[in-house]
């Protein structure tokens, strides 16, 4: 199997070290490209095309959320990982909003920083656990039959394979705990994600917030 691809971008030297030192480490992972303000990371990040683009929120020339909203047309398939010192659910639902992946404090990054780039780049969602019970937003959709205020009744299958894509974990990692293929994962996530008339997994997130299911483990 092929290292994932990983673009590093913060404008502080002996930080972005850091980070790559870290990234670095781990086998599976190859670092294509690195940058030092946001213009750089973004024309990077359209030249390489790698699978994961590692980001630091406080970038000159373009910061990290106009990055991660720019990659959104110039280099969809890229995950972005967002790097930052700050805990403000304002700039956490920002980010979420413009397709970032993953949003890690860098206090956090020398635990997490690996495990975040692997979740996003098997397309799954990461957040800090100091952030993730942060998320706000409508806890449901109901659906056109569903009664006013009444969310959906979803199976417990559903619920527990939407419990997990919400603490971001990848369909093969939820296979592996429930003990059932990857295919049926894909359609108990596909099904519940229908009956609440969710699209994203902004909208998952946030649906497990309002539940406190990100406040369990």
């Amino acid at each position: 199997m092929m290292p994932l691809r990983v673009l590093m971008a913060d404008d502080h030297p002996i930080v972005l070290a850091g980070m790559k030192a870290l990234v670095a480490s781990d086998p599976d992972l190859d670092i294509v490209g690195e940058a030092r303000d946001g213009r750089t990371a973004l024309q990077l990040a359209k030249d390489l095309r790698p699978d994961a683009a590692v980001l630091d929120i406080g970038m000159p020339g373009l910061n990290g959320l106009e990055v991660a909203q720019a990659m959104r047309t110039e280099a969809p398939d890229t995950r972005v990982v967002i790097l930052t010192v700050h805990e403000d659910r304002a700039y956490l639902r920002q980010l979420l909003e413009a397709g970032v992946s993953a949003y890690l404090l860098k206090r956090s990054a020398a635990e997490e920083l690996v495990r975040a780039i692997h979740a996003v780049a098997a397309g799954g969602l990461y957040l800090d656990p100091a952030v993730a019970g942060k998320v706000v937003g409508s806890a449901t959709r109901a659906t056109p039959s569903s009664p006013p205020g009444a969310p959906p009744e979803l199976s417990e299958r559903e619920n527990e394979v939407l419990h997990f894509v919400a603490e971001g974990h990848t369909s093969k990692e939820i296979s592996s705990r429930l003990a059932i293929s990857v295919k049926t994962v894909e359609t108990y996530k596909a099904r519940a994600m229908e009956k609440l008339g969710f699209k994203t997994r902004v909208d998952v997130v946030r649906y497990a917030s309002s539940r406190g299911w990100l406040n369990e483990r």
